[in-house]
């Protein structure tokens, strides 16, 4: 499914990444080390095939991120010989691949799919982890809370294939501040010592079955813990409860659909698990501040 070189900034000076893809399921668009000659953050974007069987996606030693930016997928990833989980891609959703773990990817779209991907080098992440000081990167977590999605990473990724005419020191900066970024936020929602696996399958049920009327007793059941139990070890791990966090993972979803789709709002309540288009209303205005009209408008 990807085009994923192994970003490794030293050994780049002999080899090079801006290739062409040695295989026909994507078609890159886009590379910042051809078109804009940057060597401190590597920028592609991508047009990808509309199905996708076992695809091997090989683990490198960067900080990769997938920005979906056009698409409505079903995708199943598999790591470690574990069983697949299932998520949905819409444009918006990223996801942070941890450094150094394989995968096998499995997707089917209707539509086009597009993506930005963007590998920080192991060096720029190293320095911003020295910076902030305290324990080495979770990067677990970070992945676990990339899933409920970042405006400020989504934005600054999708800026990236304009800022062609910036020079190096530009490419530096952004993969500076997205290092920093992701590792402070990383820490602050940090799961507990070995609760950490519970939350992390607490967030994949919820993505995978966002469109079902998801009970607390069905996650916690997933996550082989008492209610209780999951919504103390949820809200440490993530400073929100359980019910919170998934409202918030299906107003995003909605956000998307109005931005990127034409279909109702009655439509739209159905796909992101609300009971009814009044629901979705309700919870939107709360969270966002707007009417899902008023939003689709603005």
């Amino acid at each position: 499914m990807f085009d994923s070189p192994d970003f490794d900034l030293a050994p780049y000076a002999e080899s090079d990444p801006a290739a062409e893809p040695g295989t026909p399921t994507a078609r890159r668009t886009y590379c910042s080390w051809n078109d804009a000659g940057w060597r401190s953050l590597l920028v592609q974007c991508f047009d990808h095939a509309p199905e996708v069987e076992q695809f091997r996606l090989p683990g490198v030693r960067d900080l990769h991120l997938v920005l979906c930016v056009a698409g409505d997928v079903d995708l199943r990833t598999r790591t470690g010989g574990g069983r697949a989980v299932r998520r949905r891609w819409l444009p918006g959703t990223l996801e942070l691949m941890v450094p150094g773990r394989a995968s096998e990817r499995d997707y089917r779209t209707a539509s086009v799919l597009r993506t930005v991907q963007v590998h920080i080098p192991s060096a720029a992440v190293e320095r911003a982890a020295a910076h902030l000081g305290g324990p080495e990167p979770d990067f677990e977590a970070l992945a676990a809370a990339g899933e409920a999605g970042d405006p400020v990473v989504e934005q600054l990724i999708r800026a990236l294939p304009d800022a062609a005419g910036a020079g190096d020191v530009y490419a530096e900066s952004a993969a500076a501040f997205l290092a920093t970024h992701l590792l402070a936020r990383g820490r602050h929602e940090r799961p507990p010592g070995p609760e950490h696996a519970a939350v992390r399958v607490g967030i994949a049920v919820m993505r995978e079955r966002l469109a079902e009327p998801l009970t607390l007793a069905d996650i916690a059941a997933e996550a082989h813990l008492s209610v209780y139990q999951f919504i103390r070890v949820f809200k440490a791990a993530t400073g929100e409860t359980p019910h919170r966090f998934l409202t918030r993972l299906r107003i995003e979803r909605a956000r998307r659909l109005l931005s990127g789709t034409t279909l109702t709002v009655a439509q739209i309540a159905a796909r992101c698990g609300f009971a009814s288009p009044g629901a979705l209303s309700a919870a939107f205005l709360s969270q966002v501040g707007v009417r899902p009209s008023v939003y689709r408008t603005n």
